[in-house]
């Protein structure tokens, strides 16, 4: 008896060849991992660990080509048995060359996995069972928060569930071109409704004696003790030992699985684009999903902008302090400062090693040489110029993307909640100097700095901060004559996000006992849920009445998951359609399984990333992609992070080379951040194929797309196995 690690050429019993380790015996009774070709009784090529025996009725790991009686390729944990009835983990060959027989049905069915836990290894099928329910429920809650909201949510998932199918998510089209997307001759009438805010959440009333006697409109809303019971399911799902040890498993299982298509397909990948006619990774549509427009331009652009500006206008007022005109020149005077002088290095935007684990020194890098006034003077709406430089450079940045073509970006604008005209002069900015670009999506960021604020006597409370910022979008809704340029402006805005440093920690738990809204009136900043749950709330009420009224709703996508507590996460999993950053997930198996099983598009920033909180080499974006979530670049701010005039552009080449990813990675990477954006369905349908809407391989067009097909087919089948192990696990008696 001996143990070989070689080549070897058993005997005439089994003429086989075999590479690897093995245990040779008597009949070919053999133990051997490597690459096998068994003998006539079962002709199968094989490559793992076998145990072969007679009539080739074998348990096998690795690529299999079965007998005539199946004629498919396979790669995954095989039983094989007679007529070749076999378990099949991965995809049949089939299924790569020929989709619309596969997939012509919407969704190919799967054989249901076997009554036995030896795919689960050291889970037993109790504890299967119990994670199996637990991540059931997880989903169902998900999904009944994304109906409530209009947000999206994956129909695959959604059958797999038994849930009601849901409908497509509808935008307003952008204005096509000739139109004025200015004109306010197209505004609907005034409804009369009343809008209040109650216990921090605005409700419509029919009118003012319905509003006097509470009796709101009875529009689908979420309820606070239901939400709080369902986070609370949650916090204890996402911290139970079962599920974590059943989710981290599955995700291993995935990155593995990934791999070995990659050693497999890889090729054909290749092959099928290169025969695909014009399109490339260059001319494939991708979208900036996570930009903020006080940074949108580089370093060297806003440089150049100020000498500009300053050749130009040095003798221009542009700013009043006490009651005194003081023009440009005066205020580089002022700074001792002559903008000839100015170099990128002086300028001192761009962050770096000192910003790494400091927040505080980033938000400083947005004032220009360490000068506020030149930030307020060329980065807000707001001074003495009504926004005129701001909306200058915004324009260059849309006119350097209409010249590219295929890039688009959603960029972010500030409402803080401080006082309820802010929406009337952001609004009145957009329309004057009519900021309007088909090549931007426009967004609303709100930080979460009612501390700030409280500490100035801004606000009273912290319903009074939810009230400035929802109150105005309400009665514009419901009246948009009474404020003409609002009514204009959200029709271009398509999401609200939620923003700051997630680190800092709020020390409030939120649950049933938190105060509400109006009660709380305290110097401390409320918890990221808090403001979490209430931000969705509102959103959900406007999306419910702006549907009613045929407007466009609006999309809820925060940062969530930079730094802080999973539980951040774990609230951005109930109430948002997709998030940016995500990087906390790869600390949570349950989550980062929950995200991939309802495909939560997550915006990742790596360069961001690296000079604030983790360093490139250590971004999980690889490890997501691999494992199947639905991944897209971004940029975050330009003017911090990139040099070239193409910051995205930047973005995927150095994460190719870092990721050594391959054309077929970035271009699913491309086409995820369309899917993930809120271009509307016009868009979508021209840049992607009229069935982008389709799961799998029949709803992507590799003339639009650039995706392979196989890697389409990978994916599909994928998620549906892992989707069809949670069904068999719930019905498990």
């Amino acid at each position: 008896m001996c143990v070989i690690l070689c080549i070897l050429k058993p005997g005439p019993q089994a003429k086989t060849w075999s590479w690897g380790l093995l245990k040779p015996g008597p009949q070919a009774k053999t133990w051997s991992w490597g690459l096998l070709k068994p003998g006539p009784q079962a002709k199968t090529w094989s490559w793992g660990l076998l145990k072969p025996g007679p009539q080739a009725k074998t348990w096998s790991w690795g690529l299999l080509k079965p007998g005539p009686q199946a004629k498919t390729w396979s790669w995954g944990l095989l039983k094989p048995g007679p007529e070749a009835k076999t378990w099949d983990l991965k995809m049949n060959h089939n299924s790569m060359k020929s989709h619309d027989s596969v997939f012509s049905n919407g969704r190919r069915p799967l054989t249901p996995p076997p009554k036995t836990c030896f795919l689960l290894h050291q889970v037993t099928m109790d504890d299967f069972e119990l994670s199996c329910k637990g991540l059931y429920r997880a989903m169902n809650i998900r999904e009944k928060y994304m109906r409530l909201a209009f947000q999206r949510f994956p129909n695959i998932t959604s059958q797999y569930l038994r849930e009601m199918e849901g409908e497509p998510f509808l935008f307003t089209s952008p204005p096509k071109k000739g139109e004025d997307p200015f004109d306010v001759n197209a505004l609907p009438k005034n409804l009369g409704y009343v809008a209040r805010m109650k216990d921090g959440v605005i409700y419509v009333y029919d009118d003012q004696a319905a509003a006097d006697k509470g009796q709101p409109r009875a529009l689908p809303c979420t309820d606070y003790d239901t939400f709080i019971d369902d986070m609370n399911f949650l916090i204890a799902l996402i911290a139970q030992g079962p599920t974590k040890t059943y989710t981290h498993r599955r995700l291993k299982f995935l990155m593995s699985k990934f791999n070995v298509h990659e050693m497999l397909n890889e090729m054909e990948e290749l092959k099928e684009l290169k025969n695909n006619p014009h399109r490339d990774f260059y001319n494939c549509r991708k979208v900036d999903t996570h930009i903020h427009a006080a940074a949108c331009m580089n370093q060297k652009h806003l440089l150049r902008f100020i000498k500009h500006s300053y050749r130009v206008d040095a003798e221009r007022v542009v700013r009043k302090v006490d009651g005194k005109d003081v023009t440009l020149k005066e205020l580089f005077q002022g700074l001792n400062l002559h903008p000839y002088d100015l170099t990128v290095d002086s300028l001192d935007v761009h962050a770096g090693r000192q910003t790494f684990q400091r927040f505080d020194k980033f938000n400083a890098k947005y004032n220009p040489v360490g000068a506020s006034e030149l930030r307020d003077l060329y980065m807000k709406t707001e001074n003495h110029l009504d926004g005129e430089y701001f909306a200058t450079i915004i324009k260059e940045v849309a006119s350097d993307l209409e010249d590219a073509k295929y890039q688009y970006a959603e960029p972010r604008l500030s409402i803080y909640g401080c006082n309820p005209s802010e929406w009337t002069k952001l609004s009145g900015w957009f329309v004057r100097h009519k900021v309007f670009s088909p090549q931007f999506k426009w967004m609303i960021q709100v930080p979460r700095i009612y501390d700030v604020f409280k500490a100035r006597n801004f606000v009273p409370h912290f319903g009074k901060m939810l009230e400035n910022i929802f109150l105005p979008v309400f009665q514009a809704t419901i009246d948009p004559h009474s404020n003409p340029d609002l009514s204009l402006f959200l029709q271009h805005v398509t999401g609200f996000d939620s923003v700051d440093d997630e680190s800092k920690h709020s020390g409030h738990m939120f649950c049933t006992k938190s105060p509400k809204p109006e009660e709380w009136d305290i110097a401390k900043n409320p918890s990221y849920t808090y403001y979490i749950y209430y931000m969705y709330a509102n959103i959900a009420m406007l999306n419910q009445l702006r549907r009613e009224r045929g407007m466009n709703t609006f999309l809820f996508r925060p940062h969530c998951g930079e730094a802080g507590a999973v539980t951040h996460l774990l609230a951005a999993f109930m109430t948002a359609d997709n998030i940016a950053h995500g990087l906390n997930l790869k600390k949570s198996p349950v989550l980062q399984y929950l995200y991939f099983l309802g495909q939560i598009p997550v915006a990742m920033s790596p360069l961001s990333n690296n000079s604030l909180f983790l360093e490139y080499a250590k971004n999980p974006l690889l490890e997501f992609h691999k494992k199947g979530l639905v991944v897209s670049l971004s940029t975050d701010d330009p003017m911090q992070f990139h040099y070239t005039k193409e910051p995205l552009m930047e973005e995927y080449a150095i994460a190719a080379q870092v990721f050594k990813l391959s054309t077929c990675d970035m271009c699913e990477i491309s086409r995820s951040s369309v899917l993930q954006s809120a271009l509307s369905d016009e868009e979508k349908t021209h840049f992607l194929g009229e069935h982008y809407l389709k799961e799998g391989p029949e709803g992507n067009d590799i003339r639009k797309t650039n995706v392979a097909q196989i890697r389409m087919a990978y994916r599909y089948e994928t998620l549906c196995y892992e989707l069809n192990l949670i069904k068999e696990g719930v019905k498990a008696e």
